[in-house]
């Protein structure tokens, strides 16, 4: 087999009900110059069954014992052949000319390591519910994604990323539970460019959930995100920027506890938001305090 220029990584587990419509909408890319490989991550329903449907060479399955989403991705990594590695969750899928729009992008400029595009977010029932759009830059993206974890648009089904670069970042950290895309983006934006292609060529779910369950596991994580990459900033941005920072997530966590009913745990992120940035975040706090007293929603 030729060496493709692109390897299209999905991460599948229990992805039956999805999977089809996530492939076909790689298949149906304009680009056909890549391989595509589904991690069936210890499946216990009809994924590799519908992976083997597709009468398709570059499409290809690669099954291992359930070990999760950030190994999954690993797994795909480590066997890619192509240039660039593409990631695509199973329960997302891509709009016509992504591939193409990304390739391009990332041949016109060498000093690029990753690149992403606007992305469509929709409701499990289809409905459009907005559009996940390109970040402003501020100072650099690594300090753009410290300020806003989420400002790499659409993250895990929209990023495509020179393969060479996992090479000195490293792969994703199966340690954590949760935002380890993001932590991989904090470390691919220290060592390399990137670019927004500021269309809408991927589109993901946003799925109901159980919101006391995932606020203690995304908190967990952000924290720990935040820390550990604390040394990827220039030392004149480890102090005061750093704890600022951090404490924009303590303070948005507070938001996310109060809304589910844990006035404690709200009151604790709030308390230590302003005990990390005073004179950065205690206005806020304390209008966060004010409006938690009075019962008033945020």
């Amino acid at each position: 087999m030729s060496t493709p220029q692109v390897t299209v990584v999905i991460p599948a587990y229990n992805a039956a009900w999805c999977l089809e419509r996530a492939v076909e909408s790689v298949l149906a890319q304009d680009f056909d110059d890549f391989e595509l490989l589904v991690i069936n991550d210890g499946s216990t329903d009809d994924t590799a069954a519908v992976v083997d449907r597709f009468d398709d060479p570059r499409v290809q399955r690669i099954d291992q014992a359930n070990q999760g989403l950030s190994a999954a991705r690993n797994r795909g990594i480590r066997a890619a052949r192509g240039e660039y590695v593409a990631f695509l969750d199973a329960d997302d899928w891509w709009l016509p000319g992504k591939l193409q729009a990304q390739v391009q992008a990332m041949q016109a400029d060498p000093e690029l390591g990753f690149c992403s595009t606007a992305t469509e977010v929709h409701s499990p029932e289809g409905q459009h519910l907005h559009t996940w759009r390109c970040p402003t830059i501020q100072g650099d993206l690594l300090q753009t994604i410290f300020r806003e974890l989420a400002a790499v648009a659409g993250s895990g089904s929209a990023v495509m990323a020179r393969k060479a670069c996992f090479e000195r970042a490293g792969l994703f950290d199966e340690n954590l539970k949760s935002l380890e895309d993001i932590d991989m983006w904090m470390r691919l934006a220290a060592i390399s460019g990137y670019t927004c292609i500021d269309e809408p060529l991927a589109a993901i779910l946003k799925h109901p959930q159980s919101m006391s369950r995932n606020l203690k596991v995304m908190r967990r994580a952000a924290i720990q995100v935040v820390k550990k990459n604390r040394k990827l900033l220039p030392p004149s941005l480890q102090g005061s920027f750093w704890r600022n920072t951090l404490a924009g997530v303590h303070a948005d966590y507070a938001k996310g506890a109060y809304r589910a009913g844990r006035k404690g745990a709200a009151l604790a992120d709030v308390a230590m938001a302003f005990a990390l940035a005073p004179w950065q975040r205690g206005r806020l706090c304390l209008g966060l305090l004010k409006e938690m007293a009075l019962g008033r929603p945020l």
